[in-house]
């Protein structure tokens, strides 16, 4: 684990950002830095009111932007990509101060570089007229045109991509868009939303800051056609319940528990490195991060080995200091999420192998690495999404057995198969998940469709089918 008491005095490129967006101390919410719970600045609190007053001008803004045509938006959206890359440092600063995950390794800068890699692929990905019937007598062409006013509802762990993930494609199909982000990452999204704008036309897109009632009422808004969400299952539950009163389409993403299985056939210190990140990238706190890990009895014992060995090399710290990789949680509320189920493991005859209690020699927040062997289902950390750096490990004898282990809960929002390909690949296709991997774990592409089955949500995003959901088909026959 790196040194807390490293010196991170440094000059603040994310100064700026934060004089932009940031409300005073009488008007806004103060903000803390997720590693030293030190002060950060003020996020503003904005009021049903001025959430009105965004969808009005966003609304307002929408057809204009629309009839700019797919080239012309395409050609701000690369503008606006090119914006981040400028800002680059400042934001993966900001986000990781704000959010907790370290600059290095797949946490900030990473997550900043996705933003727009994503908003690249979403100006550059064709959605082509499509001829479903042409016989001579009739002929019907399939086009997609912009629904209006998205409303995108984003989380706290992965702020900045997950926004993007929820708005590049819906500006590039001719939306304009309303983000209201959690209220634990605010300012990293509001900076992000800033620097967009300091290229894209007035009231294309709009940040609204605020509690939850921001979020409810700008899913039940008549003027909404679209909510995108990120999020707890739960409170996916009560967007739907919102949405029924304007009919708005949806896009959940919510929780998952994904599985992992470990075939006979896998090599444990080959798949020891990937297995590691598939469950700890963003110290774990990410909805389709492995969460819970079905290991061969063959193999059980060298691959936790091999886990272990891995964990022990990995650098904890503040996310600001170059050295880690690994950071805190991003708040109390998940903190003690975290303990309470490595804590029932622990009663339930878990076997703690690495971590196991709260390293508070790092921050308050702060959990190590915790692998936990001879558990089973039933117990809470198996069952129950950790969102963290707890990882339970059960045996298994029969494949049979460890996919309906795999099938057995009410999510499905990933899953993955180690193991010789073509035996993963037979393995995967009885998995009730909306993505299973083969050998790896949670890895995303802007071309590959991605969403969730069961309680994990519905809808998809990326690629052609992620512009699709934020379109209404319109044919012409005839």
């Amino acid at each position: 684990m790196s040194d807390p008491t490293a010196d991170l005095t440094t000059a603040a490129p994310e100064d700026d950002l934060l004089r932009r967006i940031q409300a005073t101390g009488d008007g806004g919410r103060e903000v803390v830095d997720a590693a030293t719970r030190t002060p950060i600045g003020y996020a503003p609190v904005q009021t049903p009111d001025e959430l009105e007053q965004a969808i009005a001008r966003a609304r307002a803004a929408q057809p204009g932007w629309e009839e700019r045509g797919h080239a012309e938006r395409s050609r701000l959206l690369n503008a606006a990509a090119d914006a981040i890359d400028a800002h680059a440092e400042a934001l993966a600063r900001l986000l990781s101060r704000e959010q907790g995950k370290p600059l290095n390794g797949p946490n900030a800068r990473f997550e900043v570089g996705a933003c727009s890699a994503w908003l690249r692929t979403a100006a550059a990905t064709p959605l082509e007229p499509e001829i479903v019937v042409d016989d001579g007598t009739t002929r019907a062409e399939l086009t997609y045109r912009a629904i209006g006013v998205v409303g995108a509802i984003g989380p706290w762990n992965w702020p900045l991509m997950i926004t993007i993930w929820q708005i590049a494609a819906a500006l590039r199909m001719g939306n304009t868009a309303i983000v209201k982000p959690s209220e634990y990452t605010t300012l990293s999204v509001l900076a992000l939303v800033s620097v967009l704008n300091d290229v894209l036309p007035a009231d294309v897109l709009i940040a609204v800051a605020g509690d939850r009632e921001i979020g409810e009422r700008l899913a039940a808004h008549p003027s909404i056609g679209k909510i995108m969400f990120t999020g707890s299952t739960r409170t996916g539950r009560k967007i739907v319940e919102s949405s029924a009163e304007n009919l708005a389409r949806l896009t959940l993403e919510l929780g998952g528990n994904d599985a992992g299985i470990v075939l006979p056939s896998a090599d444990p210190k080959a798949i020891a490195q990937d297995l590691f990140w598939g469950a700890f990238i963003n110290t774990g706190q990410t909805c389709a991060a492995l969460k819970r890990l079905y290991v061969h009895d063959s193999l059980h014992d060298e691959v936790v080995a091999a886990l272990a060995e891995v964990a022990a090399a990995m650098p904890m710290g503040n996310g600001l200091d170059e050295r880690s990789v690994l950071g805190p949680l991003q708040n109390r509320a998940q903190f003690e999420i975290v303990s309470r189920l490595v804590d029932d493991a622990k009663a339930n005859g878990g076997r703690v192998v690495t971590g196991g209690s709260p390293a508070t020699q790092l921050g308050e927040l702060f959990y190590p690495i915790t692998l936990v062997t001879d558990v089973t289902d039933g117990v809470a950390l198996v069952d129950e999404e950790q969102f963290g750096p707890a990882l339970p490990i059960v045996r298994y004898s029969d494949v049979d057995d460890a996919v309906r282990s795999a099938n057995r809960l009410d999510v499905g929002l990933g899953a993955s198969v180690w193991g010789d390909r073509d035996e993963a690949r037979r393995v995967a296709t009885r998995i009730q998940a909306g993505t299973v991997w083969i050998n790896s774990h949670g890895g995303v592409h802007p071309m590959i469709p991605f969403g969730g089955v069961k309680g994990s949500g519905y809808g998809l995003e990326f690629g052609v089918e992620g512009l699709k959901s934020v379109a209404v088909p319109h044919i012409v026959n005839g």
